[in-house]
């Protein structure tokens, strides 16, 4: 693994760890954009997998986005253009010609490359599993503002609560009441995942607020590059594969692939059949 630091447009500066063959030419190269409250820590062991997937020449680049890890804080005036302009400092720091976004990290993916229609920036492949976009409204974010108040108030179990409730509509966790769940929610956050998620719970209101705030629609990504490939886990909350559905139908030249036994955390999980599908796209 090598680790570098990179400065930023803004004076700020992002962990950047890298994986497989070191001096792995551009269009070998994967930068995966991680999701909400996620170090490059915790996508260490998908990294190694899908390096060794992708085979001999192949690296991966995997960065702390701001709020997290080792990487600074974010600034003043964060928005998702703050997050376009870090995809575009770890292009440039590692050339890279491909990118895969993970849940908020698939939102900024495709928001970068939206940006980007039009410049040497549009990467050769872009995949994106369970994206976390909000299309046509189709993300409930009135649980936001319940979770951003007990963010601000220390209360992480009653955060993590709001947050579950959110992301897993419909599972039994989801029909535990609140107070309880609260409870069974702080007890979880002494886990050594669940601290370092503590940790990053600020920057998460902000970052969650940066992509779900506005509603887009599934044709202002139609100027993505054909061959764009959405991913969904069949095991995921239904609206990913909703919005991987609407998003693959709006690209022209898309693909869209469900992995039937997959979950929402399966990229950082690093599951083999998630990790084959990943490497064969990129590879072929």
């Amino acid at each position: 693994m090598k680790e570098q630091v990179l400065p930023t447009h803004d004076g700020g500066h992002l962990a950047l760890y890298s994986y497989g063959t070191e001096d792995a030419p551009g269009e070998k190269r994967v930068v995966l954009i991680g999701g909400a409250f996620l170090t490059a820590l915790i996508y260490r062991p998908f990294s190694i997998a899908l390096a060794n997937g992708l085979g001999d020449g192949w690296a991966v680049d995997v960065y702390d986005r701001r709020g997290r890890g080792s990487s600074s804080p974010q600034p003043a005036g964060y928005s998702m253009a703050t997050e376009i302009e870090d995809v575009r400092t770890v292009m440039d720091a590692t050339g890279a010609r491909n990118i895969l976004g993970h849940s908020l990290g698939g939102s900024v993916a495709l928001n970068a490359v939206q940006e980007f229609t039009g410049t040497g920036y549009v990467p050769d492949k872009l995949a994106v599993y369970d994206a976390a976009v909000n299309i046509d409204g189709s993300i409930d974010i009135k649980w936001l503002d319940g979770f951003e108040k007990a963010v601000n108030d220390g209360k992480v179990g009653h955060a993590l609560a709001h947050m579950k409730k959110a992301t897993s509509p419909g599972s039994a966790m989801a029909r535990i009441p609140e107070p309880v769940l609260a409870g069974l929610m702080a007890v979880l956050s002494r886990t050594k995942v669940n601290k370092v998620f503590r940790q990053v719970m600020p920057s998460g209101v902000g970052e969650l607020r940066a992509a779900y705030n506005e509603k887009d629609h599934a044709r202002d990504f139609s100027v993505l590059p054909a061959g764009t490939h959405f991913m969904a886990g069949g095991k995921s909350p239904s609206y990913y594969k909703v919005t991987a559905q609407r998003l693959h139908a709006a690209v022209p030249g898309s693909t869209f692939e469900l992995s039937p036994k997959c979950f929402h955390g399966s990229i950082p999980a690093a599951v083999k059949e998630l990790v084959a599908d990943i490497s064969e796209y990129f590879t072929a």
